[in-house]
């Protein structure tokens, strides 16, 4: 099955109708985390190909911004056809170069093609509008039209699912792309630009240019005059230097950052379903989600025996190479992910908390760690002002409603919170005041296609899935007009 799933992933650019070496000809390697062990060499991207991209992705521009909404939902839903009947062979493929568990591959896989599913729908819904001007003396007609040329970047931690996220609403509003996925996960990502081709999208419209040299490759397209928008999904501090460079050209921006989810349980939840959402919350993904819950905040009627459920069931998780049957935890993506996360429980016990289970890294190759519930946590404590992106929940107690929310709103970002109680009201009241994007209210899972993902403060700008996904790439034109 792994040399299947090798064999959906071209390993050469992707740039108008060929497969092509990179213009130095350089390749990079490509390596599965579960055994250090290299699975692929992919082609190297540099400056010219990128330029190269953006110049095939104009030049398929105006025919494709031209063709029938009808005929761009059916590529997608083609797309999403192929996706789901391959959807296993993919899966393995992203667990072979991402390491995550199998069945969260699967998700993926299933979340991933969604997206071009609900485009394919959304492809002959971008309406405009007619109304008579206040004065009566003419009629505002507002169209919408393809943003142009998109450039569009994206993380190893969803390899499928970002790259669809941004593909699906850019081609169903008209626009050509040229994606820059993650060097850690370039095949996936070429493997759908494959799908995309033989579902029929058109030379030019889908090119995709993996590179080692992501700065240089990225900042030269985004200073290219055919390039009118870029769309990011990854750290924060990467997004704000993307902000500069996108203010040189005034650039179309969508950014969906960092995150530090607060999961918040108040002691009229119920305790089943709270532990049952912070397992899917926290351990999605193995905890490599910018939507993973970062930070428990417990009351303390409840907080010994939340903790001590929590811990039992993190404790029961199989850790494991992604493509071993039963394994629930695979290793993180690279060594400096690993080291990280042991860095940061690390400090949390040196500033007095108490691992429950974990805070290991287990004697065997590969970049794995153990699933890991901290205790007693200091309110101030380091790892609660860092996105640890790894199996770890640091938990704190808490008095009342208002210092939970304090507690929870107490950081720079604001992508996602959770919050477990059975009183309605007191869950909307908590959902209106807490400062994010998005809330789960008794619910450890948000992600949807077709609802409005995205954050505030510096968790992001603009908003990817739901119709608003689709709308980031699309420009109003306002005609006045009377007859």
């Amino acid at each position: 099955m792994g040399d299947e799933a090798l064999a959906l992933a071209p390993t050469e650019l992707r740039i108008g109708a060929d497969w092509r070496p990179a213009e130095a000809g350089g390749t990079f390697e490509v390596a599965d985390p579960a055994t250090e062990e290299v699975v692929a060499a992919v082609a190297d991207g540099g400056v010219a190909d990128g330029l190269a991209a953006v110049e095939a992705a104009h030049n398929a521009l105006p025919a494709w911004a031209a063709t029938a909404p009808r005929e761009r939902a059916e590529v997608l839903r083609r797309a999403w056809q192929l996706m789901v009947d391959r959807a296993e062979p993919l899966a393995r493929l992203i667990s072979l170069e991402n390491g995550k568990a199998l069945r969260d591959a699967r998700g993926e896989i299933t979340y991933a093609a969604e997206f071009f599913r609900w485009y394919s729908e959304e492809s002959v819904r971008a309406l405009g509008s007619l109304q008579t001007a206040p004065a009566g003396a003419n009629r505002i007609l507002v169209l919408h039209q393809p943003v142009g040329v998109c450039v569009l970047v994206t993380p190893w931690n969803f390899p499928a699912a970002m790259a669809t996220r941004k593909i699906g609403p850019a081609l169903g509003a008209g626009c050509a792309v040229v994606l820059k996925p993650a060097s850690d996960t370039p095949l996936t990502a070429l493997a759908i630009a494959a799908i995309l081709t033989e579902a029929g999208a058109p030379p030019g419209v889908v090119n995709v240019v993996p590179s080692r040299s992501s700065g240089k490759v990225v900042s030269a397209m985004l200073h290219d005059p055919r390039v009118r928008k870029v769309s990011f999904t990854g750290s924060t501090e990467v997004g704000r230097m993307l902000l500069h460079e996108a203010a040189d050209q005034v650039l179309n921006v969508s950014m969906e950052l960092g995150g530090n989810a607060p999961f918040l349980v108040f002691d009229d939840a119920d305790l089943d379903a709270a532990v049952a959402g912070a397992m899917i919350a926290k351990m999605r993904n193995g905890g490599e989600a910018c939507t993973a819950a970062n930070r428990f905040y417990v009351q303390r009627g409840i907080a010994a025996e939340f903790s001590r459920r929590f811990a039992d069931a993190m404790g029961k998780l199989v850790v494991g190479p992604g493509l071993a049957p039963g394994t629930d935890l695979g290793p993180l993506v690279n060594s400096p992910s690993r080291d990280k996360v042991a860095e940061l429980v690390g400090g949390a016990l040196d500033e007095g908390a108490k691992a429950l289970v974990g805070a290991t890294q287990p004697d065997r190759v590969g970049y794995f760690y153990d699933a890991t519930v901290l205790a007693d946590v200091p309110p101030d404590a380091a790892i609660l002002r860092e996105e640890v992106f790894g199996p770890v929940a640091p938990i704190v107690t808490f008095g009342d409603e208002a210092e939970a929310v304090a507690l929870a709103n107490d950081t720079e970002f604001g992508l996602v919170s959770y919050l477990y109680t059975r009183d309605l009201a007191r869950g909307l009241r908590v959902s209106e005041a807490l400062e994010a994007g998005m809330v789960g209210l008794n619910r450890g899972v948000v992600s949807d296609p077709a609802a409005p993902f995205g954050g505030v403060k510096q968790s992001g700008i603009g908003r990817e899935g739901g119709h608003e996904g689709m709308l980031d790439y699309l420009e109003p034109k306002y005609v006045a007009t009377d007859w």
